[in-house]
């Protein structure tokens, strides 16, 4: 079987029981018993189990996992994301596939399936019989559907991943893996057209594209972390290789057009393609077949290129254009990336008879109804308490302000009672004893004060930690310099970081704020204190804080403005209690507002109706929530509105008649009343201080009980970032310490690959991971002193990437690299900084010499221990 072409492997997953997380989810979080689904429960475990064990190129396999891939996408509706099923996936490219990737996360699970859906196309085309017209017509179908299968993975799935996507996911290996495969489903129309006979015109035009594609990958590639250096080489050979064949193709289509001069042009062009895709070769990096291919085509180029050179110069005599005059090839583009209907649009095969069973968990109230209800108390609750309820507190604030600057009700009190206690403010005085107002008051305080020490100890937990890795990071990157450690910083990391330190920012206003208003609510406290007291105490205290009035008997003149400003307040604080009663009813109506029921029967709606494409989310009952909202409270909004107006009456007829009641109040004197008439006002004006404080500090209470939420979830998402940045920085700093390939003995890796190297299987070829030993001497040429000092050579084993760097088949012998230059050529000069190294064992100058017998000079060699009888050497 060919192995010119390569196929994307598979992810690799660990087994996982997706039940335990869904039944344990749906224990805590629902209020259906996990029991009821114990069938679907089944089903999703074997589906999984399945999915997981497609690991061969055989067609059966696309649809376990295209089923499964379906059910994900369903139940993605019905739970959350992080549904508490730790994913376990290797990667499928890049050097570290040995390290597990494990995510929380379903669309990390859905984004591993597509990927393996799209390798087993690959594959699938691969093992294609491509000998054939129609074999090749599968191979390309493959292809492209494997180019689609990792479009909408990239597209779709990734942007909703909430995560770093693996190195292998990321955009630019998505990029360079969808251009790899629509090239080689481009090369395969090439290979029919080829083979069915196709014009030379047709096939330069075919032969354009494909290099045009191989040439988008390779540079998609090079960006990537994930593409090896043999597959970086592959690419741009058969870039080269296909732009060779595509000027071969012209040429040979000029030479029937009797264009010789522009044949000539052609066929050079065609030679210089194929030798700069020879060059790739360098290294051990392409398969043999991919060689071959290009040998055999240089071969005809210039087999044809002498004939055409020699027939023109001695028979045509046409001038030979430079490049730059010839017309650029026409691209015939046949390869386009298709996504399998399957894998766009899922739900549309979940049925009863549906390609991939029916849809699981349906009895199960979705996910996405769950929020929406939350959505909805959450609108309806703060539309209530924000929009009515503390608007009509508001508006009372300000009658009692009013009533407070007018003296009332004491002035009032003063002449109407002027002995003993008047009768409301004994029911106050009784009201605020059976509440224990000081002791409640300073309760909710220190209630406030723990809440409040505790919501900061969280949110200082999550600060310190993001503050001690982003410490880290600074010590890091002086250790190993910006150029080399190039990772962004936490605060301007995209992904997490700005979002975690804008909470950060966003909290210390908050507790700022709320220091402040505490603040004022607890200096509000102590001015009324000490009247509370006298509030809270007997009767007897009460008296002897109000004197007695000296006047008995109210003056016949004064006594119809008193009624009339009697009549007047009573109305108002009938307006306040009237408001009191309709805030305890907007409460209760409130709390009986149960969705749950019609959100259910809008869902199915939605969902019989298909009136949504995709799965149901929370945006799909916005009108739903603003014609409920609109039909039950619009009444009590403009409730609100008459009530400001009927208060603005009321006070203005007050004002009136309270300043009648103080002009007739002078005619007549109030000796003996002001005394009387202040202790009472202060009296009502601390109750109704009490009043505000109460509010207050529920106000207090239940901002704290939110901030906790807020600071809990913000501590958390710091924890995880923190482990995913901590945890990324052992692998950078793996790969930074790793040994460059110049400390190893070049001449154990010639030693071994004058062995027989066995030939990579079409299945697995161009899967090394080997590093590149230019691109290590290009590394370590730039960073000179980042070198070890030259160690004596010794008899090492070859390590693995000598092994997988060549493409040799068996019995194939390869010739050596030579060794590469000195990293720092001044290493043999002595410096005078430096100490003194003492020889140690001299390197031998064969490998053979290494593994035979010790001569005389070994035996002296001592490491560590200087033998005068040896030289001594600097550096």
């Amino acid at each position: 079987m060919q192995t010119n072409i390569l196929a994307v492997p598979f992810r690799k997953g660990t087994q996982l029981s997706l039940s335990t997380a869904i039944r344990q989810y749906i224990s805590t979080k629902y209020d259906q018993h996990p029991d009821m689904f114990r069938q679907d429960l089944d089903v999703i475990d074997a589906l999984r189990r399945d999915a997981v064990n497609v690991r061969e190129p055989h067609p059966s396999g696309v649809a376990r996992l295209q089923a499964y891939a379906g059910q994900l996408v369903w139940i993605g509706g019905k739970f959350p994301i992080d549904i508490g099923a730790d994913f376990t996936w290797y990667p499928a490219l890049g050097y570290n596939t040995e390290r597990p990737i494990v995510h929380n996360n379903l669309k990390f699970e859905l984004a591993n399936i597509l990927y393996n859906i799209a390798a087993l196309y690959s594959q699938l085309a691969i093992a294609s019989n491509r000998s054939s017209t129609d074999g090749l017509k599968t191979a390309a179908s493959y292809f492209s559907q494997s180019a689609g299968v990792l479009t909408h993975l990239k597209n779709t799935v990734i942007p909703e991943l909430r995560t770093t996507p693996p190195e292998d996911m990321d955009e630019h290996t998505l990029d360079s893996l969808i251009k790899l495969q629509l090239a080689q489903a481009q090369e395969c129309f090439w290979q029919k057209a080829v083979m069915d006979g196709y014009k030379d015109a047709s096939i330069a035009k075919l032969s354009a594209k494909v290099s045009d594609l191989y040439n988008e990958a390779g540079e998609a590639a090079m960006k990537s972390e994930a593409i090896s250096s043999s597959w970086i080489h592959h690419m741009s050979a058969k870039h080269h290789h296909f732009a060779a064949a595509a000027q071969y193709r012209a040429a040979c289509d000029c030479l029937e057009k009797r264009k010789y001069g522009e044949e000539v042009a052609r066929l050079r062009d065609a030679v210089a393609c194929v030798t700069e895709g020879l060059k790739e070769s360098r290294g051990g990096y392409l398969h043999k077949v991919v060689v071959e291919d290009l040998n055999g085509l240089k071969r005809r180029v210039e087999e044809d290129l002498k004939r055409a050179e020699r027939d023109n110069d001695v028979i045509y005599l046409k001038p030979v254009p430079p490049k730059s005059e010839l017309k650029i090839l026409d691209r015939a583009t046949m390869a386009i990336a298709r996504v399998p209907p399957q894998v766009s649009t899922p739900l549309d095969y979940l049925s009863e008879k549906g390609e991939f069973g029916p849809p699981l968990f349906t009895k199960l109230v979705p996910y996405s109804v769950h929020i929406a209800v939350s959505i909805y108390e959450e609108r309806r609750d703060r539309l209530v308490n924000q929009n009515i309820i503390e608007r009509l507190e508001t508006l009372n604030e300000r009658i009692h302000e009013i009533l407070s600057s007018l003296n009332l009700p004491g002035s009032l009190q003063a002449f109407e009672k002027p002995l003993g206690l008047p009768g409301t403010l004994v029911q106050h005085a009784e009201e605020i004893r059976q509440a224990d107002a000081l002791n409640r008051l300073q309760r909710s305080f220190a209630d406030i004060d723990k809440l409040r020490a505790s919501d900061l100890a969280v949110f200082e937990e999550g600060r310190n930690l993001l503050q001690t890795e982003e410490e880290e990071d600074m010590q890091l990157r002086r250790k190993y310099g910006t150029d080399r450690w190039a990772r962004p910083e936490s605060r301007s990391e995209p992904d997490q970081g700005i979002k975690l330190w804008n909470q950060v920012k966003d909290a210390e206003g908050w507790f700022a704020n709320s220091e402040s208003s505490d603040a004022v609510v607890r200096d509000k406290f102590h001015s009324i204190e000490p009247t509370l007291a006298i509030l809270n105490g007997p009767d007897r205290g009460i008296l002897d804080f109000v004197p007695s009035s000296r006047r008995t008997e109210i003056p016949e003149t004064l006594k119809p403005a008193i009624g009339r400003l009697r009549t007047a307040y009573n109305n108002i604080t009938r307006l306040e209690g009237r408001r009191r009663r309709k805030a305890e009813a907007l409460h209760e109506k409130a709390r009986s507002d149960d969705i749950k029921s019609d959100i259910l029967a809008e869902a199915a709606r939605l969902e019989r109706t298909q009136a949504v494409a995709t799965a149901i989310v929370p945006a799909h009952f916005e009108e739903f929530f603003e014609k409920r909202l609109d039909s039950r409270y619009e009444p009590d909004l403009e409730l609100v509105q008459a009530e400001g107006n009927e208060q603005e009456k009321l006070v203005t007829e007050l004002i009136r008649v309270n300043r009648e009641f103080e002009s007739q109040k002078k005619m007549v004197g109030d000796k003996g009343n002001r005394e009387r008439e202040q202790a009472l006002q202060k009296l009502e004006n601390a109750y109704y201080k009490y009043k505000e404080l109460v509010s207050n500090a529920e106000a207090g209470r239940k901002f704290y009980n939110d901030l906790s939420r807020i600071v809990g979830g913000f501590r958390d998402g710091a924890r995880n970032f923190v482990a995913d940045r901590r945890r990324e920085v052992r692998m950078l700093e793996d790969e930074l310490n790793m040994p460059p390939l110049s400390n190893l003995s070049l001449g154990a890796q010639q030693s071994h690959m004058q062995q027989p190297v066995p030939s990579a299987s079409s299945s697995t070829y161009g899967l090394d991971d080997g590093t590149s030993f230019q691109a290590q001497r290009q590394q370590q040429l730039q960073n000179p002193f980042m070198s070890p000092p030259t160690q004596p050579r010794q008899p090492v084993q070859s390590p693995p990437e000598a092994r997988i760097q060549s493409w040799a088949p068996a019995g194939e012998t390869v010739a050596p690299q030579p060794q590469p230059p000195r990293a720092n050529p001044m290493q043999g000069v002595w410096n005078p900084g430096a100490g003194i190294k003492f020889a140690s064992t001299p390197p031998v100058s064969d490998v053979g010499q290494a593994g035979g017998s010790s001569t005389q000079q070994d035996k002296r060699a001592v490491g560590g221990t200087w033998d005068r009888n040896s030289a001594i050497r600097f550096g």
